[in-house]
């Protein structure tokens, strides 16, 4: 049996500074709190836990004076700057810097779209935290789309400046982007004026989807590890069950199952950018144990 764990997958930049940096401040044995989940995968919350790094809530934040706390990859609103000062607290701001850019380029839009009358609108999940935080730019102004039936939710009178949250489908984006215009054309407004699209979706993400259809065809079974809760592996599984439909998504060794092996010649593991390298080779270590 052929076993290979994709060497494109793991962990991405941003995610991987923010645990570099939590790792060295825990090195210095002082008290650190972070600012919700620093990746969304829950056996690497566990390991983090283990090392002392005890995540909190805005409302446990709100609560804290002259504390350590580390914020994640995902960057925050302006709110939770303030809090912080308010209350004397040291922040470790672990932003991830294609984040930080968004961030920035979204209060300049705002600015622009206030003063025409226009709208900021965001392609993301509303509840995911890089969300929140570009909204927090536009003094949550700004629309937040996640599929085309929120699409409604946009005035077609006046002009849009669309951006994406970074972890979001290329694919599913050009087409929220066709059907904006579209339907600013159907108002009577030029999209060529009333319309700034800005693909916002992290290169490195992106890349990875034409990756995962040929690592996913290679293979006649493909083992997908991802947290529950990581929207980049909702959609980085999507794209690999669309290639293989022997795809299965896993989020611990427990969830394996034999079955899905057997008389099979050949597996590719692969995962979320949110991953951590240990996981996957924790899965191709059970799969051998299974067939020892």
């Amino acid at each position: 049996m052929n076993i290979e764990i994709d060497i494109n997958s793991g962990f991405c930049f941003g995610v991987a500074n923010s645990i570099r940096i939590a790792e060295e401040e825990m090195a210095k044995g002082e008290k650190l709190y972070c600012l919700g989940e620093l990746v969304h995968n829950e056996a690497e919350i566990k390991r983090l836990e283990a090392l002392g790094v005890e995540f909190i809530d805005l409302d446990q934040l709100q609560h804290i004076k002259n504390a350590k706390v580390l914020l994640r990859a995902h960057g925050e609103p302006p709110s939770t700057y303030r809090i912080a000062k308010e209350n004397q607290i040291e922040l470790i701001d672990a932003t991830c810097i294609i984040v930080e850019k968004l961030q920035h380029k979204i209060v300049c839009s705002y600015e622009e779209m206030h003063e025409k009358g226009g709208q900021i609108v965001v392609f993301g999940n509303k509840d995911h935290p890089e969300v929140i935080g570009l909204v927090g730019q536009t003094h949550g102004k700004a629309i937040v789309v996640s599929a085309m039936q929120d699409l409604d939710e946009i005035d077609y009178s006046k002009p849009v400046q669309l951006f994406s949250q970074t972890t979001k489908s290329e694919k599913d984006y050009n087409a929220i982007e066709k059907e904006i215009k579209h339907r600013l054309s159907a108002t009577g407004l030029d999209p060529e004026l009333a319309f700034k699209g800005k693909n916002t979706i992290c290169r490195q993400v992106a890349k990875r989807a034409p990756h995962l259809k040929m690592f996913a065809k290679r293979y006649d079974v493909i083992i997908f590890v991802t947290g529950k809760k990581s929207s980049n592996g909702k959609m980085l599984s999507e794209i690999c069950k669309s290639e293989n439909k022997n795809t299965y998504v896993v989020s611990s060794v427990e969830e394996l199952q034999k079955k899905w092996l057997e008389g099979i010649m050949s597996i590719g593991i692969t995962g979320a950018t949110s991953t951590p390298w240990w996981m996957l080779e924790q899965i191709a270590d059970e799969i051998r144990k299974m067939f020892d």
